[in-house]
C-alpha cells in the first residue's frame, strides 16, 4: 500500500492528525503531496519516517531536534533504541515498520530477540498481540490491506508452530483432553495457535482443527474425541445475527463439557450465553485459567466472565 491520507498516518503511528500538521507547519517534517481536491497524501517513505520519528519522540527526542536530523540517523537511533530498550510500544512500532517494509529479516531480528530478554509467551502477550490488535483497528480503518496482515500473520504463525512442534509430546501425563477449532469463515489462526502451545505445553492432549471448520464437521469430532473442553476464538464469525443460535447448538453439543470462548464478537456484543460457556476477555487471560483451572471441576458460582 503506497498511499495515505492523514486519518491513516494517525492510525498508524498514534500522532494525532492536529499534531501532524503542526509538525509539518512549524518545522517541515513531512511534505505531502495533494489530490486533487487539495487532500494530503503521503507514500511509504513517509510513513517509515513517522512511525521512526514517533518511536524517538515517545522516548526522549524533541520534534525540533529530530526535525535537525538527516533521516539515516534516525534509522541508526531507532535501530539502538528497539534493540537496547524493550519498551513494548517501541517493539510495537518497530513490527509495524517491518510490515510496511515487508522486512522478513527485521521481522524474525525482533521477535527472536524479545524472546530471548522476555520469554516466549510474554513476547506474545505484551509484544505481538498488541502489534495484531493495532493492525486490526488500521485494516478497520483501511489503513493497512489484507496482503500485510497476512504477511505478518503467517510470519507469527509460523514462529508459533515451531514453538508447539519443540514440545515433546508425553502421553502418560496428559491431564485432560482439549479440542480446539474456528468456526466456519473464520480464518485469523494465530490467538488459537497459542492456546495450542499452551495446552500442549501443560502436556494436555489436543485436538486442533484449526480454521474454518463447518459445526456439522465439528460435531463429528467432538462425538469422537470426546473432548473435556472446546477452546475458540469468535473474530469475525459466526455472524452477529446468528451468534446467538451458535451458541446454543455449541453448548447443547457438549452439555457435561466446558466451552471457553473469546474474540472481538464475544465480548464486544451482549449475547446470551448458556450456563457451560465461559467468555475469556483477553488472550493473556488463558494462560492463568488454564495453568490453575483446566482438568479441575468448574465450580457452579464461577461468573460468567473468567
Amino acid at each position: 500500500m503506497g498511499r495515505y491520507r492523514i486519518k491513516d498516518f494517525e492510525a498508524l503511528s498514534g500522532i494525532k492528525a492536529h499534531t501532524i500538521r503542526i509538525w509539518e507547519r512549524r518545522y517541515g517534517i513531512l511534505n505531502p503531496s495533494r489530490s486533487h481536491t487539495n487532500i494530503r497524501e503521503y507514500n511509504n517513505d513517509d510513513l517509515r519516517f513517522l512511525l521512526n520519528i514517533s518511536l524517538l519522540n515517545r522516548n526522549g527526542f524533541k520534534i525540533s531536534m529530530l526535525a535537525k536530523m538527516k533521516r539515516e540517523d534516525i534509522d541508526d537511533r531507532v535501530r539502538t533504541i528497539t534493540a537496547s530498550n524493550h519498551k513494548y510500544s517501541n517493539q510495537v512500532n518497530a513490527l509495524t515498520l517491518c510490515m510496511v517494509d515487508w522486512n522478513e529479516t527485521e521481522f524474525e531480528r525482533i521477535m527472536n530477540m524479545n524472546i530471548a530478554h522476555i520469554g516466549f509467551e510474554q513476547t506474545m502477550e505484551q509484544v505481538i498481540f498488541p502489534f495484531l490488535r493495532n493492525i486490526g483497528i488500521m485494516w478497520q480503518t483501511g489503513s493497512v490491506n489484507p496482503s500485510e496482515e497476512h504477511f505478518v500473520s503467517n510470519l507469527i504463525r509460523h514462529k508459533l508452530i515451531v514453538a508447539i512442534e519443540s514440545i515433546k509430546i508425553r502421553r502418560s501425563n496428559y491431564i485432560t483432553k482439549s479440542l480446539l477449532y474456528l468456526p466456519e469463515d473464520e480464518m485469523h489462526e494465530v490467538a488459537l495457535l497459542y492456546l495450542w502451545y499452551l495446552l500442549r505445553k501443560k502436556h494436555h492432549r489436543v485436538l486442533y482443527l484449526g480454521q474454518n471448520v463447518p459445526f456439522r464437521d465439528l460435531q463429528v469430532a467432538a462425538k469422537s474425541f470426546k473432548p473435556h473442553q472446546v477452546f475458540s476464538i469468535f473474530t469475525s464469525y459466526p455472524h452477529l445475527q446468528t451468534i446467538n443460535a451458535y451458541l446454543g447448538r455449541l453448548s447443547a453439543m457438549m452439555p457435561e463439557g466446558h466451552i471457553y470462548l473469546s474474540g472481538f464478537l464475544m465480548w464486544k456484543n451482549k449475547l446470551k450465553i448458556p450456563s457451560n460457556i465461559y467468555v475469556v476477555k483477553e488472550i493473556c487471560d488463558f494462560r492463568s485459567l488454564i495453568n490453575d483451572k483446566i482438568g479441575i471441576k468448574t465450580s457452579e458460582r464461577e461468573k460468567k466472565n473468567v
